[in-house]
């Protein structure tokens, strides 16, 4: 009498489905594309000390027709909003989430529009703004062709505009904490200086910002590994930033950011 042949595992029985990746999210207006992105912005938005004190910084080189690139939320716009001086707001972003946000929050405010903005794209309406500022804060670090992008904000500015640019700073802070919110890279004067002039800018003022921010990004991004800016930590370090403003009187330092200002050629 004949046995059973064994059951071989490889053959008796189909291989296994393979696994189904999960649904790409469609931006749409009722929610962000990225929820890390969401998530610190609406973080960032319980901090109004350190806001101030970054718009504060670059308010001299601001002119009175303004353009915002990524404008997020608002949590800088509303900073132009009853700015003496300043006639045209227009604020972008590439996300329906939140163009929605900003129409509703800066609703009812003549001198301001909201349009998306797509870098390099450059939108002939835009260019009939006669813009001479635009705010480009947190954003360029995003973006793959940086240059491209760059030359395309002075396509977007008349002669003697500028563009005010913050971005993080020191590649050597570049951890969990940049990955999860999309940056691309971390840079340093010389690399920013240089793109800027290759976009046809006058590089007129470059500046570290923010000193005391070092240690705390680098904890949070490269020891600890968090993909979050943890709240605790934020409302501690917003509380103190009367003192940390006082980096100005530096002779030397750095930052984790940078702030540069490029000029158009009159």
């Amino acid at each position: 009498m004949s046995l059973p042949a064994e059951a071989d595992p490889e053959h008796d029985f189909p291989p296994a489905p393979a696994p189904v990746p999960p649904p790409v999210p469609v931006p749409d207006a009722d929610s962000p594309a990225d929820p890390v992105g969401a998530a610190t912005l609406e973080r960032m938005a319980v901090a109004p000390r350190y806001n101030r004190w970054m718009f504060e910084r670059l308010r001299p080189w601001v002119g009175r027709r303004v353009l915002e690139i990524g404008a997020g939320i608002g949590n800088m716009s509303a900073f132009l909003m009853d700015q003496v001086g300043i006639d045209r707001v227009v604020l972008t972003d590439t996300e329906p989430f939140y163009l929605r946000r900003l129409r509703e929050r800066f609703a009812g405010r003549p001198h301001v529009s909201v349009a998306e903005l797509r870098l390099p794209a450059v939108d002939p309406r835009h260019v009939a703004e006669r813009l001479d500022t635009i705010m480009c804060l947190n954003v360029l670090e995003h973006i793959d062709d940086d240059r491209a992008s760059l030359s395309a904000l002075r396509a977007l500015l008349r002669p003697g505009g500028r563009v005010v640019l913050l971005v993080p700073a020191l590649r050597g802070l570049y951890g969990t904490l940049d990955r999860a919110l999309g940056h691309v890279r971390r840079y340093v004067p010389d690399e920013l200086s240089g793109k800027l002039r290759t976009a046809g800018f006058g590089v007129i003022h470059v500046e570290y910002f923010n000193l005391a921010g070092v240690p705390g990004w680098w904890l949070a991004g490269r020891v600890l590994r968090r993909r979050l800016i943890p709240t605790g930590a934020l409302r501690w370090y917003d509380a103190l930033v009367p003192l940390f403003r006082l980096e100005r009187f530096l002779p030397w330092r750095i930052g984790q950011s940078l702030i540069a200002i490029g000029e158009v050629p009159a």
